[in-house]
């Protein structure tokens, strides 16, 4: 039997990490890795961002280490590389870094993802490891019908969804880096307390609670809003790595490498070390990772409110034109209607929530058009990936929503 290959994961304590390392070192099962470090800048103990009730479990067990670090400074992100003595190096690397606060300010985007990354990938480099896995989280906007394979040029549309992008294009540029991509749809699953579909969740269940319909004003909904669980970004990840670990990233890009083109504004990119020049289209292999549920607004809205007892529904046609002219305006108009709920919901709950990760607010990059269809076939046909969890339905819901009440998190209310 071979020996177990050495993971390290970068950033991601506040997405994807907890649960990549759940699948690498299980309470329960064989392990998949010899020995794990994960590296952010947070805090484990005291907490500084929500961990869910089962991640310091993980990290109590015998070779699993966390380690609290700037990442954007080099030396800190080589001695993460070292590792404990009478281990073997890492040879597996998962960057999971990356901003993914769209109200944070551009200088801060470009430090915190593609800098950070940056850096990592040359120190990975510099070590030989044998696998690099960037998780690209869901910052594209795909065209209206169908949905869109790895060759299709997906456009990046806000500030920070750019630099996610033009991280990726640096990364595919550094021809000595075992690079694989995992471009995924967006994520859900037990103690996923970021990004769209948990805020989707929260809001819904609040509107259920005042037995009244929640709207969008992006009617009729058949945009794609595609979704994928945690567990399986966790496999993809691993799926990945094993893969581009036994290939090698020359015969990587030639079974799946896709060209990355340039979405940029030229001049702020000059001035950016380490970026890709904007007149030429690197190469890296890349594979979307959605589930098979072909989630769109109207139906994944239709379900979710269904499972907290009400209704989803559209603004009419003129209300529809308003909200899209005047989006910033109505924002605080929207919020009025529930997020006073939420605070009574926590207090009413028995025993009251104190303390919650989840949140009401919309703000106006929630309440935005969605459009992202991707196709998933590629990775299900080179890498053999079979989805854990091919569709998002009620039984998933359920899941998320009683980890979230086992923990404290989610209000217990009477006959709820």
């Amino acid at each position: 039997m071979s020996e177990k290959p050495s993971a390290i994961i970068f950033g991601g304590l506040n997405t994807c990490s907890r649960a990549l390392a759940a699948l690498l070192v299980p309470l329960d099962g064989e392990r998949l890795v010899s020995h794990l470090r994960i590296v952010d800048r947070f805090s484990v103990s005291p907490p500084t961002t929500y961990l869910g009730a089962e991640f310091p479990k993980i990290l109590a067990q015998p070779d699993v280490e966390y380690r609290q670090a700037n990442l954007t400074v080099p030396f800190a992100v080589a001695s993460a590389f070292d590792p404990p003595p009478g281990k073997a190096p890492y040879s597996y690397v998962f960057d999971l870094t990356g901003e993914v606060s769209h109200d944070r300010n551009e200088v801060i985007v470009i430090k915190l993802t593609f800098t950070v990354a940056r850096i990592i990938a040359l120190e990975a480099v510099r070590r030989k490891v044998k696998a690099y896995v960037r998780l690209q989280q869901p910052v594209y906007e795909t065209p209206d019908k169908g949905t869109h394979d790895e060759k299709e040029d997906v456009k990046p549309v806000r500030p920070l969804d750019m630099w996610w992008h033009e991280t990726l294009r640096m990364l595919a540029s550094i021809d000595d880096l075992p690079l694989v991509v995992l471009r995924i749809g967006f994520v859900y699953g037990p103690y996923v307390e970021f990004g769209l579909y948990a805020l989707v969740i929260t809001v819904a269940s609040i509107y259920g609670y005042m037995n009244k319909p929640m709207k969008t004003p992006w009617g009729p909904g058949k945009d794609g809003v595609n979704t994928v669980h945690i567990d399986d970004v966790s496999g993809g990840l691993w799926a990945c790595a094993k893969w581009i670990a036994s290939l090698g990233r020359q015969q990587a890009n030639i079974t799946a490498g896709e060209k990355i083109y340039f979405h940029n504004d030229k001049s702020k990119v000059k001035a950016i070390e380490g970026a890709c020049p904007p007149d030429v289209q690197p190469i890296a292999p890349i594979f979307n990772l959605v589930d098979d549920s072909e989630m769109t607004m109207a139906k994944g809205g239709s379900m979710i409110t269904e499972f907290f007892g009400t209704t989803f529904e559209f603004y009419s046609f003129f209300e529809n034109a308003v909200a899209k002219l005047k989006l910033d305006d109505i924002v605080e108009e929207i919020n009025e209607h529930h997020v006073g709920t939420w605070t009574e919901m926590l207090q009413t709950s028995n025993p009251p929530i104190v303390q919650t990760p989840l949140n009401a607010y919309m703000d106006s990059w929630a309440l935005s058009r969605r459009k992202l269809a991707y196709n998933n076939n590629k990775i299900k046909n080179v890498l053999g990936y079979k989805l854990n969890r091919p569709q998002f339905t009620h039984d998933e819901l359920r899941e998320v929503v009683d980890k979230w009440k086992a923990e404290g998190s989610w209000p217990a209310l009477e006959g709820r």
